[in-house]
């Protein structure tokens, strides 16, 4: 028989208090059951009150005007309280003692897939056993004054029979000795107390803790109202100045680098003071049975999300996200032309890096024609994007495929303006001024995709319209010198083949905006890595690094690396991505491939002039043609798209001002659509 098909009457005769300790608790986990499944004789409020809370009413009745039933009741709970470790639940429920990602991805799991023991005096652990649906927060919640006062006097008659009605407040006091403890230890560790603001630890509120919360005991223990009111005030006072120390970690984590586990260490110390807190408004309210509820509602919501993967993963998605969004901002600027100097200056830099591409398409073809085992030509093939991205980052030049996921993030920093705006300067803001900044952040974000589109334009033309000349004047000065083109005639309608619109090129297409957006992903997190240890410090003044090539050459390969870190990290592992990948995917069994849109053209320039003039009748050509259309559309917009949800999660912008900055740039379009291609001539 399941729990939920048994009757109150059935339920009832089997509460036993001289059972064993998991019988005990099972009978608890069926009498949850029964509040949420259980039957009643109807909803006397035409379904107003939660049913739980309904059966609820109906078991206190129940028990009311049966004796025998309650004192068994009675008894059982009175073992449950003198057994249980309640302080436990208080303390440690909803913590954990996880250092990285994945560890608490498979306690979440486990709580998720393991069955759970009754078998245990461990209240945090039977309290996820009793409270295991999402719902039961709501009904909790719901629960009226007057109920919760007949279920106060009937756990007041249980603690009597255990012998401890007075001492119902023992796990509290337990429970708060416990969390200073932990908030003091975690405060202590090297990785925070090193990062807090010196002013705010000035008078050592940590320190302080345990000194004013044993004077808060020993004026409750005194019954002195007067003193345990100052203790519990000071107490409160010294939580907020521990809650301001451990916001400052952040603020120095945003300026030196962002570290995944120092911001949970941080949210689980936050989250330590103010269950204390909550803990110490139960402790000394006048009414400790709606504080109780309002503490339960909490531990469930917290259980719930305890319970729930995509919660975790969303947020450590969204501390990600800010560590490379942060990382990324700047670099981004330097691919935004905001006026017609800047952008011919893109021109100028996307024609350089044209040219180098034009030398990567034949090494491509030459490594190709070594006919290697898969994985070296993919490794051969990777080292020469690799290299050949970073003599066009050395030359402060440009690949246009490289700019969205770089740009993003610089956009979503303008964002920022929007999120200010949207919740005002103050709580009472003028909501005329509140609308006024939304329309000039939402218009200024606006003026910067225009920006953007048009620079990346000028990057693609500027990529083409260099790599096409350079391809066909190395074909035919091999033509005129050694009487062959470089790229055989083979290889020449092998790229006619792949390159074509109408085979899989779209999808090859996006799936290298995919790696594009990953290379900028680690490049954010070498250069946070890079920024979090201090190493531009290390390299400027490590007695080593002094010794062997001087201070000011090492203060020189400080700065140089500090800003060129990102930009060597991304140009390296674009390469390794673009040859490995389809190598690794072959290898089981994915035939995915690249498609890369300045590579491509300089494949096909080179087809071109190995199979002569005529091939600019055949429909293959052109068809290649718009798959390369389509390639550098897939390539910057899949990137672009990335970059930017990464961007925009990691600034917390909502879906709503997202539909709105997508309808303020549909407008522009339809009103300016020249801005988006050409910079204004005036500046």
């Amino acid at each position: 028989m399941t729990a939920a098909t048994w009757d109150l009457t059935a339920l009832l005769n089997a509460a036993d208090p001289k059972a064993g300790r998991p019988e005990r608790h099972l009978w608890l986990v069926r009498l949850f059951e029964w509040l949420r499944h259980g039957q009643t004789d109807g909803d006397a409020d035409g379904g107003k009150t939660p049913r739980p809370v309904l059966r609820l009413k109906h078991l206190l009745n129940m028990l009311e005007r049966n004796p025998e039933p309650r004192e068994r009741i009675v008894a059982l709970l009175g073992r449950f309280w003198r057994e249980t470790d309640l302080a436990a639940l208080l303390a440690d429920f909803g913590f954990t003692a996880r250092r990285d990602l994945m560890g608490e991805v498979g306690e979440r799991l486990a709580l998720r897939l393991l069955p759970a023991t009754p078998d245990t005096d461990d209240g945090a652990a039977l309290f996820q056993l009793l409270f295991r649906d999402d719902a039961d927060a709501g009904w909790l919640h719901a629960i009226d004054p007057d109920t919760l006062g007949r279920l106060a006097t009937l756990l007041s008659t249980a603690r009597g029979g255990s012998g401890q009605a007075d001492d119902w407040r023992a796990p509290l006091l337990q429970a708060t000795t416990w969390l200073i403890s932990a908030i003091r230890a975690a405060a202590f560790a090297p990785a925070l107390r090193q990062r807090m603001g010196p002013e705010l630890l000035a008078d050592r509120p940590f320190e302080q803790l345990v000194r004013v919360s044993e004077g808060l005991v020993d004026a409750l223990a005194a019954g002195d109202q007067a003193a345990t009111a100052q203790q519990a005030t000071y107490l409160r006072a010294l939580l907020q100045r521990c809650r301001a120390a451990a916001a400052s970690v952040t603020d120095h984590l945003e300026a030196h680098g962002v570290s995944v586990n120092i911001v949970f260490e941080v949210e689980q110390l936050t989250a330590r003071c103010d269950r204390l807190e909550s803990v110490l408004d139960l402790l000394l309210s006048d009414q400790p049975q709606r504080e109780l509820q309002r503490l339960l509602v909490r531990l469930v919501q917290l259980a719930k999300q305890r319970r729930s993967l995509r919660a975790l993963l969303g947020r450590q998605y969204s501390l990600m996200a800010r560590k490379v969004a942060e990382r990324h901002a700047e670099t981004g600027e330097h691919y935004i032309t905001r006026n017609r100097d800047e952008y011919r200056a893109m021109l100028r830099a996307a024609l350089g890096g044209g040219a180098i591409i034009g030398g990567t398409t034949f090494a491509k073809f030459a490594i190709l024609a070594l006919g290697l085992a898969p994985f070296w030509a993919g490794f051969g093939a990777g080292m020469n994007y690799a290299i050949s991205f970073l003599i066009v980052h050395l030359l402060h030049w440009t690949v246009a495929t490289k700019q969205p996921a770089m740009t993003a993030p610089a956009m979503a920093e303008k964002l920022g303006a929007l999120h200010l705006a949207a919740s005002g300067a103050t709580p009472a803001a003028d909501p005329a001024t509140v609308s006024e900044r939304e329309a000039q952040a939402i218009s200024g974000f606006v003026d910067e995709v225009t920006h953007l589109v048009r620079s990346q334009i000028a990057g693609i033309v500027g990529n083409i319209v260099a790599v096409i000349p350079v391809v066909v004047v190395v074909q035919w000065a091999a033509w005129w010198l050694a009487g062959a083109p470089l790229v055989s005639e083979k290889s020449a309608h092998y790229v006619l083949h792949s390159l074509t619109l109408l085979g899989p090129t779209a999808l090859f297409a996006a799936f290298t905006g995919v790696l594009l957006f990953a290379s900028s992903l680690i490049a954010g997190w070498v250069e946070n890595w890079f920024v979090y240890h201090r190493l531009d410090s290390a390299l400027a003044h490590h007695p080593g690094i002094v010794a062997r090539l001087g201070a000011s050459r090492a203060q020189r390969w400080s700065i140089w690396w500090r800003g060129n870190i990102s930009g060597v990290a991304a140009n390296v592992s674009l390469g390794l991505l673009l040859g490995l990948v389809p190598v690794v995917l072959a290898f089981v069994g994915i035939p995915l491939d690249v498609r890369h849109v300045t590579l491509g053209t300089g494949q096909l320039a080179a087809a071109a002039s190995t199979l002569g003039w005529h091939i600019l009748a055949e429909p293959a050509f052109w068809w290649c043609v718009a798959g390369l259309a389509a390639t550098g559309a897939l390539n910057l917009g899949v990137s672009f798209w990335l970059a930017l949800k990464v961007a925009l999660r990691s600034r917390g912008i909502t879906l709503a001002d997202r539909r709105r900055l997508y309808a303020a740039i549909r407008l522009r379009l339809r009103q300016s659509p020249r801005s988006f291609l050409l910079p204004d001539r005036t500046p």
